[in-house]
C-alpha cells in the first residue's frame, strides 16, 4: 500500500511541478476533453465522487481552466468546457508524456511514459 501511495504521490508531484495541474485536476480536464459535460459524466468518467468532483470544478474554475455554463434545454443543468489554457495545458501533458513511477509500470504495459 505505501508504494502505491508513493508512485501516485510522484506521479502528482510531476505533474504539479510540470503542468502545474494535481492528479485528480489533471483527470478532470481529460475527462472533458474537447466536449461539453455535466458534473455527472466528470463523476462517470473519473471515478470519483460527486463531492470531491464539485471540489475540483471549483478549484479548476477559479484557475481559469474551466468554463461553466446553463444548459440550453434545462437551465438547471450546468455544463462544462475546457478554456485555451486548459486545452493548452492537455496538450503539453500529451506532447511531453508524464513519467509512470516504476511500481505502476505494470499497469501501462511497461511503459515509461503516458503519451
Amino acid at each position: 500500500m505505501r508504494d502505491l501511495l508513493l508512485a501516485f504521490s510522484q506521479l502528482e508531484s510531476q505533474l504539479v511541478e510540470e503542468h502545474g495541474v494535481s492528479l485528480k485536476e489533471a483527470m478532470v480536464l481529460c475527462s472533458i476533453g474537447q466536449e461539453t459535460v455535466t458534473a455527472s459524466m466528470i463523476v462517470e468518467r473519473t471515478g470519483l465522487n460527486p463531492s470531491h468532483i464539485s471540489k475540483i470544478i471549483g478549484a479548476v474554475e477559479k484557475r481559469g481552466l474551466l468554463k461553466r455554463q446553463l444548459g440550453e434545454k434545462d437551465k438547471r443543468q450546468m455544463l462544462f468546457t475546457l478554456t485555451e489554457d486548459a486545452l493548452t495545458c492537455l496538450q503539453g501533458i500529451r506532447q511531453k508524456g508524464v513519467d509512470v513511477p516504476e511500481f505502476l509500470r505494470p499497469l501501462f504495459g511497461g511503459e515509461k511514459t503516458i503519451d
